[in-house]
């Protein structure tokens, strides 16, 4: 009986590709601006919607689209900026793949009671 030997390392570009389907990184945005915000719904009777998300994968790189509604009164910007740093830190970091922006459109403002 012969022994089993390892295979020699293969170079990267040999060993295949990786290819994340759309849904994936649509989930993965959509959890990262839930994250983003709950501190800012937290102990509001009222809370937005969540947020929707849709990305374009042009080659190598993937572009994110997140529409959310905020609380009003809040920092909108620092809101929003929370939003787009998590978003892209966690789509890029849990996929590897490089996020070309993020862009994070606000569609509704949402007052502590109204609904």
């Amino acid at each position: 009986m012969a022994a089993l030997t390892p295979a020699a390392p293969r170079e990267p570009a040999t060993r295949g590709r990786l290819r994340v389907a759309d849904r994936v990184y649509v989930r993965i945005a959509a959890r990262a601006a839930r994250e983003a915000l709950a501190h800012a719904w937290a102990g509001r009777s009222v809370v937005g919607a969540p947020p929707t998300v849709s990305v374009a994968v042009p080659g190598s790189t993937v572009t994110v689209r997140v529409t959310v509604e905020l609380p009003f009164p809040a920092d909108l910007a620092a809101l929003a900026r929370a939003v787009r740093d998590r978003v892209a830190a966690q789509v890029g970091g849990l996929t590897g793949t490089r996020v070309s922006g993020v862009t994070v459109v606000v569609e509704r403002l949402v007052g502590r009671g109204a609904s």
